[in-house]
């Protein structure tokens, strides 16, 4: 059955089910298809729920991340991609990997004053903080709550470096912020781009702009100076993974100092979702992409071996790897991200001692 004709198919979202959360003892279950439990299946309402969190900087000693501090100003993400690894995080808060991580938004209001808070601690050393190491910073709810922009305002005020990564344009309203950070070496912005087929991103990933306007957006960072670099996160083999050349030429044409990738792994819940996302989206080719997949992973779909669960392994891993040196060799010869800096930090305490 065509994709637009689908019945069953929700569109507007990413995930087609709501998976059993590992955490819960009870499930949801139709028991009544007469319609009873209808309330359950409702695909429109988005709901926003505040939490009270008393720390917001996260620490991680993953030897497959580039960073060790980030903040994540929301849980949950309705871009609504069907990849995301963050969905399994979601169980912790009660809820459902699948829609419900789409349509269950927690909120961190007070995150400006908590990360103010953690600057000043004694004998803190600064060091680069990822915005966006979990659910996109600038997702929809952003342009109403303005928690990223308040972030941003607090590594301004105290100097501070900060890494950004994101696939909505919402980001250039912060652009008066990025460009201040930027002037002191204090900020770099990823832009993650999955697909130029603007019908895969439709299916992949609903409510993300199109790939046209992240390239507008790579093309109007670097046009105001601030580094910007490209990441294909993730790539999906048999669906995506043949754009790479493309994708990377796209992205350096507008400005993008550096390219990353990452190759899907399906985790947790994430590979009941997708199994079952991709069997209605792509019917005809559903079973080539899974076996890809996990000809990647040691002939699984989930893998959580360090050091190759985020780049994979075998044949058709080392073949994106190949593909992807070269595309970056050829588009990207001579450009590199500049360092962040740390010189430039002023912490509450430095500020009081310079009155005297």
């Amino acid at each position: 059955m065509p994709f637009e004709k689908n019945d069953d198919y929700f569109k507007g979202r990413g995930a087609q089910i709501n998976t059993h959360n590992k955490f819960l003892k009870d499930r949801y279950v139709t028991e009544h298809i007469e319609g009873l439990d209808e309330v359950f299946y409702d695909n429109e309402r988005t709901q926003i729920i505040d939490s009270h969190p008393r720390s917001i900087v996260s620490v991680s000693d993953s030897p497959d991340l580039n960073f060790n501090y980030s903040i994540n100003p929301y849980q949950g993400c309705e871009h609504g991609c069907l990849y995301c690894y963050a969905r399994n995080s979601h169980e912790y808060w009660g809820f459902s990997a699948g829609l419900d991580f789409e349509r269950k938004i927690i909120v961190k209001k007070n995150a400006a004053q908590l990360l103010e808070k953690f600057l000043n601690k004694p004998g803190y050393e600064p060091m680069p903080i990822m915005l966006s190491g979990n659910t996109d910073c600038y997702q929809p709810v952003e342009r109403k709550l303005r928690i990223t922009r308040s972030l941003l305002e607090v590594f301004l005020k105290y100097k501070h470096p900060v890494s950004l990564i994101s696939k909505n344009n919402l980001i250039l309203r912060d652009l008066d912020l990025l460009k201040e950070l930027s002037r002191l070496h204090l900020v770099q912005v990823a832009i993650t781009i999955t697909s130029l087929n603007e019908s895969v991103r439709q299916k992949l990933e609903p409510r993300t702009v199109t790939a046209k306007s992240k390239l507008m957006v790579i093309n109007k960072l670097s046009s105001a100076g601030i580094p910007v670099s490209v990441m294909m996160g993730p790539v999906i083999p048999g669906l995506t993974s043949e754009e790479i050349p493309s994708l990377i030429k796209a992205a350096a044409d507008e400005g993008a100092r550096a390219a990353s990738f990452t190759i899907i792994r399906l985790n947790g819940a994430i590979g009941e979702i997708f199994t079952d996302w991709i069997r209605k989206a792509y019917p005809d080719r559903a079973e080539k992409v899974l076996n890809l997949i996990a000809a990647c992973h040691g002939g699984k779909l989930n893998d959580s071996r360090w050091g190759n669960r985020m780049v994979g392994d075998g044949q058709v891993a080392e073949s994106i790897h190949q593909l992807f040196r070269l595309s970056v060799k050829r588009y990207l010869a001579g450009r590199a991200l500049p360092g962040l800096s740390t010189k430039h930090f002023t912490p509450m305490s430095g500020r009081q001692t310079r009155l005297f």
